[in-house]
């Protein structure tokens, strides 16, 4: 086990009714807010009404910016930033996804920055201040809710870049499994397969002796496998919901990650894809992370036959591991398949593929090589494209 340093403060407010309190809590931090949010959604289902209330109530002053797509797109946080700074805002209340969320991390390190936000996904600055952010959360699936990372697209080059940073991890995060009863099937699905590559990426390591974050992960897998697909069937059981919305906060908040080097490969060569043909991060991660789990396998067959046996429950083939590791990547691209995500470029109607391929591998690695289970090179992430075709 590595050595490590394990922090987050995010306070979790859980259950019915919690989104009720967000002024309360928004109130502890902040006296004028920027209410930030999507689409128009939270207003067609009644949440903008009862946030904002909820805010008049607790004395909250607040300004308000819409508009958050997926894929959070750069100049809209820049909006945001100068917003922000117009009106005095000291707070930033997220109510959404983890688009939105990761949106208003970006806005939360802007306004105290002289310079570009942007020079702080290029590592060209660090974030040393941030307005505080809180969280109505809206859509399980990117975990960002409680975590140190934020994606911001730059449209100028069609740049997708993570960033970490304490500095923006939100201060509280409310989560109502009632408010994603209305989730189309499809955006549960690529939630879902979110969350699992979240855990994903921890879990292919090459850190030895992490028995107890390796049980940890592949009881949230297994949680995730069983609950994605009753969602799909009874979108409005709380107890599947709610098993789903702990899953994905789990999944990335950190924990699970602690004394081990996880991958992040896949997430990398996926962001490329989503840059590129603005498609959702959970399709395409539903069409890469197989196809990079067959690129690398072999260089730890047991850690695959591992992951086949313990969350898929393939039976252990002690004479050819091998057999039990490809059997776990089948089911994978299985389970994604019932969940209705593709597994294959060619499913996603994606346009220009042979031309992107080879700019989107170079763009991958354009500044180092991707993963720490296997370096990829160029070549190689563009040979993984072309095993997810």
């Amino acid at each position: 086990m590595e050595n490590f340093s394990f922090l987050n403060p995010t306070r979790i407010i859980f259950g019915k009714d919690t989104h009720t309190k967000a002024g309360v809590y928004t109130a502890e931090y902040g006296k004028k807010a920027l209410l930030h949010y999507g689409g128009g959604s939270i207003k067609r289902s009644g949440l903008y009404d009862q946030v904002v209330q909820s805010l008049k109530d607790a004395g909250v002053n607040f300004v308000e910016l819409g508009g958050v797509q997926p894929n959070p797109r750069l100049s809209l946080a820049q909006k945001g930033i100068e917003l922000a700074r117009a009106e005095g805002v000291d707070f930033i209340l997220a109510v959404g996804g983890g688009s939105t969320i990761d949106s208003a991390k970006c806005i939360s390190i802007g306004v105290p920055y002289e310079g570009n936000v942007w020079e702080f996904y290029e590592n060209k600055a660090i974030p040393e201040k941030a307005l505080g952010v809180g969280v109505v959360l809206t859509i399980p699936a990117a975990g960002s809710e409680s975590s140190d990372s934020s994606v911001i697209t730059n449209e100028d080059g069609l740049y997708k870049i993570g960033l970490s940073s304490d500095a923006f991890i939100p201060k509280f995060a409310i989560l109502n499994p009632e408010l994603t009863y209305t989730l189309p099937a499809y955006q549960t699905a690529c939630g879902a397969t979110d969350m699992l590559a979240h855990v994903m990426e921890r879990y292919f390591t090459n850190v030895r002796d992490v028995d107890l974050s390796d049980k940890l992960c592949e009881a949230l897998m297994r949680a995730i496998i069983h609950n994605a697909p009753l969602a799909a069937s009874n979108p409005e059981d709380y107890n599947v919901r709610a098993e789903i919305m702990w899953c994905g906060t789990l999944a990335h908040n950190n924990l699970i990650g602690m004394g081990r080097i996880g991958d992040w490969a896949s997430h990398h060569i996926e962001h490329e894809l989503s840059a590129t043909y603005d498609m959702a991060h959970g399709a395409g991660l539903a069409i890469v992370f197989p196809a990079w789990m067959k690129y690398v396998y072999k260089h730890d067959v047991t850690r695959f036959a591992q992951f086949a046996n313990k969350v898929f429950g393939v039976e252990y083939d002690f004479w050819n591991p091998e057999n039990t590791a490809l059997e776990g990547i089948t089911r994978l691209e299985r389970f994604f398949e019932r969940l209705g995500v593709p597994i294959r470029l060619t499913q996603a109607g994606l346009a220009d593929l042979e031309a992107n391929i080879p700019l989107m591998a170079q763009k991958a690695t354009r500044k180092a090589p991707q993963g720490q289970f296997v370096k990829l090179e160029a070549a190689d992430v563009e040979k993984i494209y072309r095993l997810a075709m």
